[in-house]
Formats: structure tokens, sequence, C-alpha cells
């Protein structure tokens, strides 16, 4: 469950950014936050937007001992790239960041917990 909802927050925030200022035009120019819309980071976007949807299925198909590690180590590198990706709204400090650092705190948190529950699941014998 935590990993649909990390994949709802991620949609809501990447869909909430087409109400900022100046978006769409960056967007319709070839860039997002100065970065080239290539097909390569296209293809980055999508395998962000699927990952917390495959985590889900994996979570319920993998055997214990492969869906903790798992959940581990991929809860752990979204926890981090959360903590790393409200960095630069916090320095703007325009009204638009409140929401992105919120949306944010709670991803971490999510992803923090899904670490945590792994770590702390027992193993079947």
């Amino acid at each position: 469950m935590l990993w649909i909802v990390l994949g709802i927050l991620g949609v809501w925030m990447l869909f909430s950014e087409l109400s900022l200022p100046g978006y769409v035009e960056e967007i319709i120019s070839g860039f997002h936050e100065g970065v080239p819309v290539t097909p390569e980071f296209m293809l980055v976007l999508a395998f962000i937007a699927i990952t917390p949807l495959v985590m889900a299925v994996l979570s319920l198909t993998l055997k214990d001992k492969a869906n903790r590690w798992v959940n581990i180590i991929v809860g752990t590198v979204w926890a981090v790239a959360g903590l790393l990706d409200p960095i630069k709204y916090v320095t703007e400090q325009s009204a638009y960041s409140a929401y992105v650092i919120l949306i944010g705190i709670v991803m971490v948190v999510f992803a923090a917990l899904i670490v945590w529950y792994a770590w702390k699941s027992k193993q079947k014998a």
C-alpha cells in the first residue's frame, strides 16, 4: 500500500507542476528545470513513475527474503532521492515551494516506512 501511495504522490506532484507559471512554456521549449527533454530523459521519468507500481506488485509476489531486500534497497533510494529533490525549492522561497516540500516530506516518510517495515519483517524459516 505504501508503494501505491508513493506512486500517486509522484504523479500528483508532476501534474501539480503544470499550474506553475512558465512551466508549460518551459516544457514546450524543450526543457524541464533546465534539463533538455530528450527521449532518454523521458525514459528516466517513465522509470521513476512505474517503479512504485512495480514495487507494489513485487511486494506481493516475491519470496520473503527477496521481498525484504528489494524493499530495503529501493525504499532507501527513494527516501534519499526524496530528500534531495525539495532542496531546490527551499532556496526559491516561493509560495509554490510549500506544497512541493510538503509532498516531498510525505514521500520521504512513506519511503522510510517501507524500509522500516522491510527491515523489521520476520523471515519465515
